[in-house]
């Protein structure tokens, strides 16, 4: 008799696709496909003076339109991360950046990573938006786990990942050297059998009804998403 403990069975388990250059349009923003000629001129223009913004990612600040040319080459030739530029529909202007990373078909995993929201995007529909449009994607597509991770001492990206509907899993001490500096790294994740419920919370967020005619939010999606959590962070 086998009494060691195994795993559930995942029935008819087919790996997911690896996702392509897409476009994702919402209500409030739309993510294309990062591009050097099409977007860097106009991302640098929407960053700059914001060098705060470079903290806790691995590149930047910038500070020529030229070096910023230079990254977005380098990064879109890594095939192993896809870039969105994010397009702010209410704006009418190019406002962030981020990226799918981590990307493990096999393993039905995927992250959402390198965000980089201008001051003018933060706090948005668009921003909030941006990030449910990757989620959907995903479990759309099949994944089972959608990732978020972030430094452990960036406070506002923790905050974001428990509103966002993301549960904490730990974290990872001396995980990356990061810009000449330790990195410890906190996990946070969310499954597909949480999807249904936090997608639900996103429609009740998202829709134009939620917010008064000062674009404030009637109902907040921490309230809302805070149902379906499974581990908050202890940190917050």
């Amino acid at each position: 008799m086998n009494d060691r403990p195994l795993g559930p069975p995942v029935p008819d388990w087919t790996p997911p696709d690896a996702p392509k250059p897409m476009t994702l349009s919402g209500r409030y923003c739309r993510l294309e496909p990062l591009e050097a000629e099409k977007h860097a001129a106009l991302l640098f223009n929407a960053f700059e003076g914001q060098d705060y913004l470079y903290d806790y990612l691995p590149a930047g600040p910038f500070h020529s339109a030229a070096q910023y040319h230079r990254w977005v080459k380098e990064v879109t030739a890594d095939t192993s991360n896809l870039f969105f530029a994010v397009y702010d529909l209410r704006k009418n202007a190019y406002l962030g950046v981020l990226s799918y990373l981590r990307i493990a078909p096999k393993a039905g995993s995927i992250e959402v990573g390198n965000i980089n929201f201008s001051q003018a995007m933060q706090r948005s529909p668009a921003s909030t938006e941006a990030i449910y449009l990757t989620m959907q994607w995903a479990f759309d597509a099949g994944y089972r786990r959608f990732e978020w991770k972030c430094n452990a001492l960036n406070a506002p990206s923790r905050r974001a990942a428990q509103r966002l509907g993301f549960s904490y899993e730990g974290t990872f001490r001396q995980a990356l050297v990061v810009k000449g500096r330790n990195r410890d790294t906190a996990w946070f994740a969310m499954i597909d059998t949480e999807w249904p419920a936090l997608k639900e919370a996103y429609r009740v967020w998202l829709d134009p009804a939620n917010f008064d005619q000062d674009a404030q939010q009637r109902e907040r999606l921490g309230d809302l998403t805070g149902l379906v959590r499974v581990a908050s962070d202890p940190s917050l």
